[in-house]
């Protein structure tokens, strides 16, 4: 007898649709798994025959193949439990036909011996995909319902044990649909820090405020101790809230890695990773046989701040040049080719020399070793950063007696004004939210110059050998900076501040 299920799983970031067969045929016992399974998928097969004998059912002694389709596909992870399982209690009479209702859901689960359901990978993933098939709902683990009830529309029903889902398919049981909590997204932001904290530094403060304005790549170059780390940590605090769309593209990366709890249903705060620099660039944009994201795509629509830039391997910064311009990560391998979303910020700081004290008049270092530890940022890279300035060490006097700055919530406020003109701005056009986003075309119709303008960009591009991208986001920097003044044109003060935050392209002695 056969016997139909409807399942998903997730390849990348993105799910798509799994129907699961079973064959139930006369003769010796014997159970094949057929639609490239993965370990997980083949082991399945034990923790099913002891679910269902732990829970009442009869488990059928003959033939068993199971069909994964398509079949063209790798499946992997253990979410094919629970619809191998109802395939199998369907062909042998459980079920003695197919409802509309079992029609109109997705099922999925992993089970344990006794019978009981296990949170899976990728279960809201798996709800966008069930939305847009116009499913009813899903059925799956109580502890992915949070996650799985914030797509909008669609019914999530929570189960905890296989006999249940049996009662809830033979409508002898019925299982309220899960709420989400969405109250809170708009507001909550990452507390216990402030720039109220930080002394002095009024340059640094400004170009972090700019480049939050408008989602610009920032690296700051400072001595040891000079308050670049306190600053890094401190961006998150000012940047807008998430959007519900934002949270749920985020979360959804999130939940494919399993970092998703049944209290952490969605991501509320934008995420600020700060990897070390001995990950690999596997680790850091993604990889493996079946690729899975990295800390890139983890920093989707928040932070990726790189402290010490030059000690990363010069193959893992290299992996970041298409991120940087795409805000996606593409990584092809002999079974798929997978996209990531990787839109984030890129914050960075780095000592001026190997020792740090250059800036400060006591480095021991010769200018060959300086000019070696540079050059292990690659100018591609530079290029892609809108702005890098210098972080002095803090004077004394500044540490111990410079009253208490402005706090997070009122640089925020000034952020948030500047990001609600370029909302506007960019309304017409989806996937843009921010300055740091615009290409050539936008650009060219939302930076013009006056002739003033022109002159002193002109100068800076021959004085400094900036290359046509470095040109492009000064440009881009000068619009946020006249957005935060809440100017319509962009003046040539604006242009000049901009200037002055590509300090690496000063030709700096070595």
């Amino acid at each position: 007898m056969l016997a139909k299920t409807q399942a998903a799983a997730v390849l990348g970031v993105d799910a798509y649709p799994v129907e699961v067969e079973v064959d139930l045929a006369s003769g010796l016992p014997y159970y094949a798994t057929v639609g490239l399974p993965d370990a997980a998928v083949k082991e399945s097969k034990d923790r099913i025959r002891a679910a269902i004998f732990n829970t009442g059912f009869i488990y059928p002694m003959g033939r068993i193949t199971v069909s994964l389709s398509p079949a063209d596909v790798r499946k992997e992870g253990s979410a094919f439990d629970l619809p191998i399982a109802l395939s199998i209690l369907r062909a042998n009479g459980v079920f003695h036909s197919r409802s509309q209702m079992e029609d109109s859901l997705l099922f999925l689960g992993e089970l344990a011996l006794d019978g009981s359901l296990r949170p899976i990978r990728g279960a809201l993933n798996i709800a966008v995909l069930a939305k847009k098939m116009g499913k009813r709902g899903l059925v799956l683990p109580a502890e992915n319902a949070p996650e799985a009830a914030v797509v909008d529309k669609l019914e999530v029903y929570p189960v905890h044990t296989l006999p249940q889902v049996v009662g809830f398919i033979r409508e002898e049981i019925d299982i309220p649909p899960a709420c989400c909590q969405k109250n809170g997204i708009e507001t909550k932001q990452t507390e216990g820090i402030d720039f109220s904290d930080i002394r002095g530094q009024h340059q640094a403060k400004r170009s972090v405020e700019v480049a939050a304005a408008g989602s610009h790549n920032l690296l700051m170059i400072g001595p040891p101790g000079s308050g670049k780390s306190m600053l890094a940590k401190r961006f998150p605090t000012i940047l807008p809230p998430l959007s519900l769309d934002e949270a749920i593209e985020t979360s959804q990366v999130w939940s494919v890695l399993g970092k998703l709890t049944k209290h952490d249903s969605l991501i509320q705060e934008r995420p600020f990773r700060a990897p070390h620099h001995t990950i690999s660039d596997a680790g850091l944009v993604g990889g493996g046989a079946l690729p899975l994201p990295g800390e890139a795509s983890l920093a989707h629509n928040g932070v990726l701040f790189l402290d010490e830039l030059p000690e990363f391997r010069k193959n893992v910064l290299e992996s970041l040049r298409g991120p940087l311009e795409d805000g996606k990560i593409t990584i092809s391998r002999a079974q798929a080719s997978l996209s990531f979303p990787a839109r984030f910020m890129l914050t960075a700081a780095m000592n001026p020399c190997i020792c740090g004290l250059r800036t400060d008049g006591a480095c021991t270092c010769t200018p060959k070793q300086v000019a070696r530890y540079r050059s292990r940022i690659s100018g591609p890279i530079l290029d892609r950063i809108d702005i890098h300035i210098n972080v002095p060490r803090v004077p004394w006097k500044e540490l111990a007696e410079d009253p208490e700055g402005e706090s997070s919530a009122t640089i925020r406020n000034r952020v948030l004004a500047a990001q609600k003109i370029q909302k506007a701005r960019f309304k017409d056009h989806p996937g843009i939210y921010a300055n740091a986003h615009m290409g050539p075309a936008l650009i060219n119709e939302h930076c013009k110059l006056d002739a003033e303008g022109r002159r002193l960009l002109k100068l800076a591009v021959e004085k400094l050998g900036l290359s046509a991208r470095a040109y492009h986001r000064v440009l881009k920097v000068a619009r946020t900076i006249s957005d935060l003044a809440g100017e319509r044109d962009i003046s040539p003060q604006h242009v000049a501040e901009a200037v002055q935050y590509r300090q690496l392209d000063r030709q700096m002695p070595v």
